[in-house]
């Protein structure tokens, strides 16, 4: 089964989560290491997220600028 691609809202969420988690120090070295995976690949799937908005945002203010 495909894994759900998140929102960018449960993205920036998620992250906040793992944040608070790192921060607490409470995790080992290798939970800290997993989430620190986790957050990357939710960076990556922001970073996703905003450059796809930026690239419509563009084609949008091209198609005004033309008529």
């Amino acid at each position: 089964m495909a894994a759900k691609k998140l929102t960018l809202e449960e993205s920036f969420g998620s992250l906040d989560k793992i944040i608070q988690e790192m921060q607490t120090g409470e995790l080992t070295l290798e939970q800290s290491f997993k989430k620190y995976e986790e957050g990357m690949k939710l960076i990556k799937n922001c970073n996703d997220a905003i450059d796809k908005v930026e690239k419509k945002l563009i084609v949008i203010d091209n198609v005004d600028t033309d008529e």
